[in-house]
């Protein structure tokens, strides 16, 4: 028999296998889902750093930014927002276009207005 095979019949730690506690985390669950906002930290300069050893003295070969994608996970920032607040930002957006298109015509009518006005004085 096989010393794993040995504790699991032992009657003192049979609960560890079935408490949660002791589960592995799912694959899904393990990376920390953060924000598009924070997506300059994967291929900015300021967050990269090579070290030649780890903390033990081991030479290593990594840098940080692949640490930050084995722990972190980018989440889109549509989902983590409701239906209803989605459809609301994206009315928002298309009425600041069509104000921004009057105000970009109005800007574009008063010089050629002016020029009419002062043809017709002369």
């Amino acid at each position: 028999m096989s010393s794993k095979q040995e504790i699991m019949d032992d009657q003192r730690f049979r609960r560890v296998s079935k408490d949660p506690r002791f589960w592995e985390m799912p694959e899904k669950e393990r990376k920390v889902k953060i924000d598009k906002r924070f997506r300059a930290m994967f291929h900015d300069k300021k967050f990269k750093l090579n070290y030649a050893v780890d903390k033990r003295g081991r030479p290593i070969s990594h840098s940080t930014t692949e640490d930050l994608k084995r722990f972190y996970d980018l989440s889109d920032s549509d989902s983590d927002l409701s239906d209803e607040e989605s459809k609301i930002l994206s009315q928002k957006k298309a009425k600041q276009k069509k104000k921004q298109t009057k105000k970009e015509a109005k800007s574009i009518e008063k010089p050629i207005e002016e020029k009419k006005k002062r043809n017709q004085e002369n």
